[in-house]
């Protein structure tokens, strides 16, 4: 264990306070081809490790939208091409997604701690998230996968009985069910990991859906919204702060509108009646509040209050010293 941390408390060291935190980094940050996600990722590794040379102990959790969608397109276009390869099932697809995710962030991660001198290591634990098989999000799948299409492209899917959806103005794409995470199974080795001193990669894509049946785990056909995996993972390793990462710098009310509101500070009070309100949208900003109120509200207990933050990943060092982003807080 670093000699920093105390039990699960936060110490102060000068004037920061070292945390275990849980980054839950959006689409933005990875980009949605091999090409943009390898340069993505390497201005992604500066931003964290930043973090890593506070003393912060952090796990990375990261989407994979674009990429899972690409998985199950090629092993789809194979398929047809070819009857000896296997239409892959989604559970799969996101195992697969997790290894060449974690392949990237990895390598540029250690390139970017060995340029200043850090010897952490970094690993990808290929991770499944518990979900409950009679979860009423298997009735309405509502989870985008894969790239933008049009509407005349995405009304040929439809016709073909496959799920679309139109994603917060940007476009049309494939959906699945996506289930509320009930918990995180290898949630000890990346406990275990973090004592070790190192940096876990981790719930990749939300996680691999599995459910316990006879004994034995077993894959779903769906993806969880990785903010929720994030925030279920903090609490089960006892994280002090959970970052969510995003293309604004802030929270907004009335988003878009002359009468626009960026927010420093979000309580939970006031995040359900916006949310009441309709302020976030359901495939973006929504997920991402809704994530950090389970987090502080399940975790937070006299004397040892959690945190969420809510920013883009060039602000997240700034965010955590107070100077930006929005704070979701008891």
């Amino acid at each position: 264990m670093p000699a920093w941390r105390n039990g699960t408390i936060p110490v102060s060291l000068g004037n920061t306070m070292k945390k275990r935190i849980v980054i839950a980094l959006g689409g933005n940050a990875l980009g949605d081809n091999l090409k943009e996600q390898m340069i993505a990722a390497m201005g992604t590794a500066k931003a964290i490790v930043d973090l890593v040379e506070q003393g912060h102990e952090i796990v990375i959790v990261h989407g994979n939208g674009p990429q899972v969608g690409m998985i199950e397109t090629a092993f789809e276009t194979a398929a047809k091409a070819d009857r000896h390869f296997p239409v892959l099932p989604m559970s799969v697809c996101v195992a697969l997604s997790q290894g060449y995710i974690g392949y990237d962030l990895q390598n540029v991660l250690r390139k970017e701690l060995d340029a200043r001198h850090l010897s952490i290591p970094v690993a990808t634990i290929i991770t499944q998230v518990e979900v409950d098989p009679t979860d009423r999000a298997f009735e309405n799948p509502s989870k985008p996968i894969g790239g933008f299409m049009t509407k005349d492209e995405a009304e040929v899917l439809k016709s073909k009985g496959v799920p679309v959806m139109e994603d917060a103005g940007r476009g049309w794409r494939q959906v699945v069910a996506s289930p509320k995470p009930v918990s995180i199974v290898e949630a000890a080795a990346i406990k275990a990991l973090l004592a070790a001193g190192q940096i876990p990669i981790a719930a990749g894509g939300g996680g691999i859906p599995v459910a316990l049946k006879d004994g034995q785990y077993r894959g779903m056909s769906a993806v969880i919204d990785k903010d929720f995996s994030a925030a279920k993972l903090a609490e089960l390793i006892d994280a002090d702060m959970l970052i969510i990462l995003t293309a604004v710098e802030k929270v907004a009310v009335n988003f878009g509108k002359p009468d626009q509101k960026w927010l420093d500070t979000l309580t939970l009070a006031d995040a359900e009646k916006y949310i009441g309100e309709n302020q976030f949208a359901k495939g973006s900003m929504l997920p991402k509040v809704q994530a950090a109120i389970g987090f502080v509200s399940r975790t937070s207990k006299p004397g040892a209050p959690r945190q969420a933050l809510i920013t883009m990943l060039s602000k997240a060092k700034e965010g955590i010293e107070g100077k930006t982003g929005t704070v979701i807080t008891n």
